[in-house]
């Protein structure tokens, strides 16, 4: 099949036969491993790049590698790299970005998986930002570093060299093309056991040989912040096992694969019937996870008794002195033992429970091995016990599985529909269900038997339009004496640091009004902050669109730079190495932004501001935290509405997961009129701060509009905290992890925060650059303006 490819690359000459043969021999092998939808995403690539006008030899490149790129790790990954590296032409010079293209087959090869490969561009891209004169000798020594380290690996490498040689051109040259000891060093020292992508065929003829069937087995790279990976776990039929295992107490890594590879296998051999988890415990859902995981390896190791042997290495072997896993809780050593027994039929334990558990389970398994009642009845069993001899840890204890090879368990459990699967109102608790009912007119009348309207009512009746009075007054009876309507619930991931997992659908965010108040609150601001306002004023006039503006410093552009060019002559005959960066790039200087103004409105913003004790006379007049973010918010808006800017004003609280409340006080589309004012004007604060989930909302939001670029400016008096969760690093995390995906969609997060004590965890969360902090909460209506401006003039 001939394609005309001049409609997708313009920038190549029709006429050179060279590059013509070669668009067909690539083409060609492309359509032996893409599909339709694919082949389409790779002409576009072809039409993307050539608009870049980096030269012909990137386009060749991308050409020539990306069906490479798809035969490893599949399609989907080719617009996802079309992008990122269009990105990456802001920051590096067009050479490296061939250069990047041509290692990418290498990189797919070595990662193995689309996901992980994923990552891998985002660790390129952060690069740029923190050490940009590494890419090159870092692409140049790639297929040493992937043959050594898994991604996260890579990744600690990368970072620990571009902080040490941050402002070290010369040191990021050597570091990164591995001529330094310290790089030497860190490489070595990064180094994991043995790896998954080099043992894969291996591991697959395994299964083969023992089931006579093939499994699909993924690598996953959960191992960023940390050495350890993510669990193995089994999802839409594909086994995810880490990039790497480490030796455990003198098994080697092949072993632990051969261990995982066998027993999530056996749970999918051997699982007939899910596990419901209906009115469980956590602490109980684990202790049935242990008998389960007992019964697959029982009905394994009966057909092949060799499995035994290697999985019961993993419960005899004693702990070393540097044990990663460390000793575990008492309840986890006797869940171990507990395995340990029912596996090794000559093993009697000390305590005469666990021996008996593991007798009266052997003996059902011996009678039934199929029953699906049988490890619920023997977990449910087994924690009623030992609750009697041990303390039940907690959660995040009882997840950590000290066994490297045991999965989590996911591919077994089956979870009532009211929790995981319905999208509405049923997943919310029973206390705070409503019940909406469409009626017609005389149901709605005989129906109605209160006058009265309740903020939390169970049961909501809806007409398919609106009523009016008899009187013709032009306002239904809705507009007078109806409550502000709920939104559908939207749902949301939340990340689990501890697991290195996102929790599916865990945050519910409710989108509420609060009550109006009075809109000329709103114009008193100005007058309030008079001398503020005049000086936001010059920030707006300064702050309009430029036009053509000219920038010089760039290797690359469209004007040569005469100054430079003669200093770089005059050091080319000196002998010194010229700067190349001798040209101007022109751009177009346009205002196309979209800013979303979210403001924490928790509890701790009703405090009062000044020397006046709660009870003493005046102590009501004084300012809250909560009329301060009022008064900053109203400035702010007043500035952007001037300058024409696409904005809007958001506020948010939480009382629990299950209820993230997020007020619209201003919408993109809404101008910032009376009605916006007095939604302004009535805001209110309460309840907790579930910062990741707003932000996810926010960002949301702020992707429907259609900007080149999107900014949710933050304003908070504190760290996030919620009442259903106790760990203070846990939605910190989350926080950190919903700016980073915000990141990867374009959108630019931004926090000014009133909290004198938030450096020990807002670089955590939003980087070294991507904060404020306020330490006079009264100078926050002047420096709200001034951070807009900064960041987007």
């Amino acid at each position: 099949m001939s394609v005309d490819f001049s409609e997708y690359i313009t920038c190549l000459d029709e006429n050179d036969h060279g590059h013509l043969e070669a668009l067909e021999s690539s083409y060609h092998e492309a359509q032996r491993v893409m599909s339709p939808r694919g082949l389409q995403n790779y002409l576009e690539g072809m039409r993307a790049f050539c608009t870049l006008g980096r030269g012909h030899d990137l386009v060749l490149t991308y050409v020539q590698e990306m069906p490479g790129v798809a035969k490893e790790v599949g399609e989907d990954v080719i617009p996802d790299i079309v992008e990122a590296m269009m990105k990456l032409a802001s920051h590096t010079s067009g050479s490296v970005i061939t250069l990047i293209v041509a290692n990418l087959p290498l990189a797919a090869s070595r990662l193995g998986d689309a996901e992980v490969m994923r990552g891998f561009i985002k660790l390129l891209h952060q690069m740029t930002g923190k050490a940009p004169r590494g890419l090159r000798p870092m692409m140049e020594n790639l297929d040493e570093l992937l043959s050594k380290l898994t991604l996260g690996g890579l990744r600690r490498w990368v970072m620990w060299g571009a902080q040490a040689h941050q402002r070290d051109l010369d040191g990021q040259l050597a570091y990164f093309g591995l001529q330094t000891e310290s790089s030497r060093s860190i490489l070595q020292s990064e180094r994991r056991g043995t790896l998954f992508i080099d043992n894969q065929r291996k591991l697959n003829f395994y299964l083969r040989a023992l089931w006579a069937r093939a499994f699909f087995m993924r690598p996953t790279a959960g191992d960023f912040e940390s050495r350890q990976g993510i669990r193995p776990y089994i999802e839409d039929f594909q086994i995810h096992v880490p990039d790497a295992f480490d030796p455990f107490r003198g098994i080697d890594g092949m072993e632990v694969y051969r261990a995982t590879a066998a027993h999530t296998a056996a749970h999918m051999v051997y699982t007939r019937e899910p596990i419901s988890a209906e009115q469980l415990s956590q602490a109980q859902m684990r202790m049935i996870e242990l008998f389960e995981d007992a019964r697959v390896e029982y009905l394994a190791y009966s057909e092949f008794p060799g499995l035994r042997k290697l999985w019961l290495q993993f419960f005899t072997s004693e702990p070393g002195e540097n044990d990663e896993f460390g000793k575990p809780h008492e309840t986890m050593d006797l869940m171990m033992r507990t395995t340990r027994a029912i596996m090794d039929r000559d093993y009697r334990d000390e305590i005469d429970v666990i021996n008996q558990v593991a007798d009266d389970f052997v003996t059902k398994l011996e009678e039934d091995p199929y029953n699906p009642r049988m490890s619920w009845m023997a977990g449910v069993d087994f924690y009623n016990k030992i609750v009697d001899i041990a303390k039940i840890p907690s959660v995040r204890i009882l997840s950590e599985w000290p066994i490297p090879y045991r999965d989590d368990n996911r591919y077994f459990w089956e979870f009532s529909e009211n929790v995981f699967e319905t999208q509405g109102v049923d997943y919310l608790p029973g206390s705070q269900q409503t019940v909406r009912r469409y009626v017609n007119l005389m149901e709605f009348v005989n129906d109605l038997d209160s006058e009265m309207t309740h903020d939390n009512p169970d049961e909501i009746l809806v007409l398919s339009t609106e009523l009016f009075p008899y009187e013709d007054m032009g306002i239904s009876y809705n507009q007078m004496e109806g409550v502000e309507p709920v939104s559908d619930p939207y749902h949301y991931n939340e990340w689990d640091y501890h697991v290195q997992l996102a929790r599916p659908d865990w945050a519910t965010v409710i989108e509420r009004k609060q009550s109006r108040g009075d809109p000329e609150m709103m114009d008193e601001i100005l007058t309030k902050h008079k001398p503020i306002a005049s000086r936001v004023r010059h920030l707006i006039d300064a702050m309009q669109p430029q036009g053509i503006v000219r920038r010089r410093g760039y290797e690359e552009g469209e004007e040569l730079d005469l100054n430079a060019a003669v200093r770089a002559m005059i050091d080319i005959r000196r002998g010194v190495m010229p700067d190349p960066r001798i040209n101007i790039r022109i751009t177009r200087h346009l205002r196309d932004l979209s800013i979303v103004l979210l403001l924490d409105l928790s509890e701790s913003t009703n405090e009062k501001i000044g020397d006046i004790a709660e009870g003493e006379a005046g102590y009501e007049d004084q300012d809250s935290i909560l009329d301060l973010t009022r008064e900053s918010a109203g400035l702010l808006s007043w500035a952007i509405d001037s300058i024409g800017d696409n904005f809007a004003v958001h506020g948010f609280a939480s009382d629990g997961r299950h209820d993230v409340q997020y007020y619209r006080f201003k919408d993109f589309e809404q101008s910032y009129d009376d009605e916006a004012k007095s939604r302004m004007a009535g805001m209110k604060g309460g309840l907790s701060t579930r910062m990741g989930a707003a932000l996810r909302h926010a960002g949301w939001h702020l992707t429907q509009q259609n900007a080149q670029k999107r900014l949710v400016l933050l304003v908070t008096d504190g760290e996030p905290a919620d009442i259903d969760e106790r760990d203070p690093q846990y939605l910190r995390h989350d926080a950190k992890k919903a700016v980073e995906d915000l990141s990867m969609q374009g959108v630019y997060t931004y926090c000014l925060t009133l909290d004198p004590n938030a450096d020990r965890y807002v670089a955590r969360i939003f980087g070294e650059n991507g904060y404020s902090i306020v330490d006079n909460v009264e100078r926050l209506p002047e420096r709200l303006p001034s951070v807009f401006a900064a960041l987007t003039g």
